[in-house]
């Protein structure tokens, strides 16, 4: 296997994969770009079917977050690091305590935090071992909650858009994955007035929300092909393929898994098809928003980053309305917007360079 002729490569800065036999520990960090800061983006733990999926997974999401990053005006660069295995069975406090090892040797080049499988209480491991890390309980705590609020506020912005009203009475929102960003904002849209239809691939994770919510359970995969008015993906990626976007019903896709295009040429098939698509590195910046500002100089404020995340749903808006009035995809907007501060970014480092 090779990174470099790996589809999924986008001249990435540097890809490091850190192993400890005491532990289990097989990690890869992935730095995009550092062009805007430090690299920073989300530690996931998942059972990959093989190393060249993992691979392929970091590759992806660490340009996720140079673009999602950019988008959300943080000065922090792209990166993104993934854990072999599964976190319900394998996961220790001493392996994450090597994850923290492994992350100092980057020497703050890369910022790690909670993402899949992993949660504040492991963040608090990491910490023992590196000063490289945000989303610790004491500080700005589980980004979750941030994440869903974006992703809430991205689908408000979506219905107006389309409808002209952005009140969900009444309204079918189809939630797949019930981890703490789903769960959260599927609770955000039945307090709204939502019907809910879910899935997850795990039984309890449905149940509570069912119990909470008055939620209809379907089988994981044919969430997608639910007649409701919204899909939200809020598990892994590469939902948006081939194969599911014939079947989507729903005229928006609103949710907060990354990477849902499963190749960039499929957000013109849904447009294609009149579906509306809130790029997912956009409506799913709540978390990273959340944890900028505990990164930042004043320390951490919940009001100063709920009202950061607040801005979310204009920034969709803005999409929204320059793919209408281009006749671009919304993905080709949002990404022409990132790439224009990076590259302004790069400029003026050169120049400074060039002093």
């Amino acid at each position: 296997m090779s990174v470099f002729s790996c589809a999924a490569f986008d001249g990435h800065e540097q890809v490091v994969f850190g192993h400890d036999p005491e532990t289990g520990l097989k990690a890869i960090v992935a730095l995009h770009s550092t062009v805007l800061g430090p690299g920073v983006g989300g530690c996931r733990m998942w059972a990959y079917p093989d190393e060249a999926a993992a691979v392929t997974d970091v590759l992806r999401l660490a340009r996720g977050m140079t673009y999602k990053n950019a988008m959300a005006g943080l000065d922090f660069g792209g990166a993104k690091a993934v854990i072999l295995g599964d976190a319900r069975r394998d996961k220790t406090p001493a392996m994450m305590r090597a994850f923290g090892r492994f992350v100092e040797s980057l020497a703050g080049r890369y910022i790690t935090a909670e993402d899949v499988g992993i949660g504040t209480d492991d963040m608090a491991h990491v910490r023992r071992e590196t000063g490289h890390v945000l989303g610790l309980a004491e500080t700005s705590g589980d980004p979750s909650p941030f994440t869903a609020l974006g992703v809430f506020l991205g689908i408000r912005a979506a219905l107006a858009h389309a409808r002209g009203s952005d009140q969900l009475t009444g309204v079918t929102v189809a939630v797949q994955g019930l981890g703490h960003v789903g769960a959260d904002l599927a609770r955000r849209l039945h307090e709204a007035g939502a019907r809910l239809v879910v899935a997850d691939i795990h039984r309890d994770a449905t149940d509570h929300v069912a119990a909470a919510t008055g939620a209809r359970v379907v089988d994981p995969a044919v969430i997608h092909a639910e007649p409701v008015d919204v899909y939200a993906p809020c598990a892994l990626g590469a939902v948006l393929n081939d194969r599911t976007i014939p079947e989507i019903k729903a005229g928006i896709v609103a949710g907060a898994a990354n990477n849902q295009l499963a190749e960039p040429r499929h957000a013109r098939m849904l447009a294609d098809r009149g579906v509306l698509y809130a790029p997912d590195y956009v409506i799913n910046a709540g978390g990273v928003i959340n944890i900028a500002v505990e990164h930042g100089p004043a320390g951490y404020d919940v009001a100063r980053a709920t009202a950061l995340v607040q801005g979310i749903g204009d920034t969709m808006s803005r999409i929204f309305a320059e793919a209408a009035r281009t006749g671009r995809t919304t993905a080709e907007v949002a990404d022409a917007m990132a790439e224009a501060r990076i590259r302004a970014a790069a400029a003026k480092k050169k120049a400074a360079d060039a002093a």
